[in-house]
């Protein structure tokens, strides 16, 4: 995990910017599970076609999917895949990086996979950046007290591909 020393600097995020992220960041989850579910269905119709599944006269390929727990379990996957991915490899997901936000360790460098999965399992669906209207001057948000971690405000110089190189 490199440290950016220069990203220690600025100033970090408030409630508005955080959650034009998680907005930003909502579309796209959205387009990604329509992605998931249409090779999760794709799955299913082939095994329908190799004769491993049965359907009913009634029942159609997304009826199989429908209150599956394995399904279930494979879209958090997709959806902690995107944040901690992200989070990991360059401290942005698709809609911090348009609101020049990043998260990080406090000398700049990326979380780790466990801060990310702490910061994911204690973020509330975004409902705990309420925490920031509580935390004065400190502008941590729960998610960031429970990971050790921050969100800054990058400079528009500063939110320049070199952060997404490891991809």
């Amino acid at each position: 995990m490199p440290a950016f020393p220069e990203h220690t600097h600025f100033p970090r995020a408030g409630l508005a910017r955080r959650l034009g992220a998680i907005l930003y960041d909502f579309l796209v989850i959205i387009a990604l599970l329509m992605f998931a579910t249409i090779i999760a269905l794709g799955f299913v119709a082939g095994l329908v076609s190799i004769g491993l599944i049965s359907l009913g006269a009634e029942q159609d390929h997304a009826s199989v999917l429908e209150g599956n727990v394995l399904f279930m379990l494979y879209l958090v996957a997709v959806i902690f895949w995107f944040y901690a991915g992200f989070w990991v490899r360059g401290g942005q997901t698709i809609g911090m990086r348009s609101w020049r936000l990043k998260v990080q360790n406090t000398d700049g460098s990326c979380i780790g996979w466990k801060q990310a999965t702490i910061r994911l399992l204690s973020s509330a669906f975004g409902l705990s950046n309420i925490g920031l209207l509580f935390s004065g001057q400190q502008k941590l948000a729960w998610q960031d007290k429970a990971a050790n971690c921050e969100v800054i405000v990058l400079s528009a110089e500063a939110n320049k591909l070199r952060n997404w190189k490891k991809f």
